[in-house]
């Protein structure tokens, strides 16, 4: 028998957003999404994204909702609403959403504030990051996010971590 829900459905078609697409901002802020990533959400039947700022970069995320709802339960079910610091890590993480849906022909406006938080004026690069699509400005976007000795440095070690953590018996309790 097999477990299949709609919910899985959508996001195998999404599958992930790849590449690295420059763009431009018209003086409203207003942007084409991508024809590549445009054409994705419309298979998965995605009609509104929300847009936050990434956690650690000066960059824009944009979740699918399905995507988001998502996120958003894994962050929910690790976080006691009953302690106070968890609600407010909660509080922060929603309350610099913005629900942004695109027109017709693909366009999506970023709000003002947005702009400035990411430092964005013009000159856009759209990034697929696996389920989500960052805005950068393009001179951020421009310079590698790290030099390529860290890089591989780095990923050899995840790798490795992985390859250790898959290699060791399963402990019984």
């Amino acid at each position: 028998m097999c477990n299949f829900t709609i919910s899985n459905y959508i996001v195998h078609l999404m599958d992930r957003f790849l590449g690295n697409i420059e763009a431009k901002a018209d003086v409203k802020g207003r942007l084409f999404i991508p024809a590549l990533f445009r054409k994705q959400l419309q298979a998965a039947a995605e009609e509104r994204l929300i847009m936050r700022k990434d956690t650690y970069q000066d960059c824009l995320v944009l979740y699918p909702e399905s995507v988001w709802n998502e996120e958003l339960n894994e962050l929910r079910e690790r976080l006691n609403k009953w302690n106070p610091t968890h609600q407010q890590i909660f509080r922060q993480f929603v309350s610099d959403v913005e629900v942004i849906t695109p027109d017709s022909n693909g366009r999506i406006l970023i709000p003002k504030r947005y702009m400035q938080m990411a430092g964005i004026t013009i000159d856009v690069r759209f990034i697929g990051v696996d389920n989500t699509i960052e805005i950068w400005a393009k001179t951020k976007a421009d310079k590698p996010f790290m030099n390529p000795e860290e890089f591989s440095r780095e990923l050899e070690k995840v790798m490795n971590n992985k390859v250790i953590n898959e290699l060791k018996p399963p402990t019984t309790e």
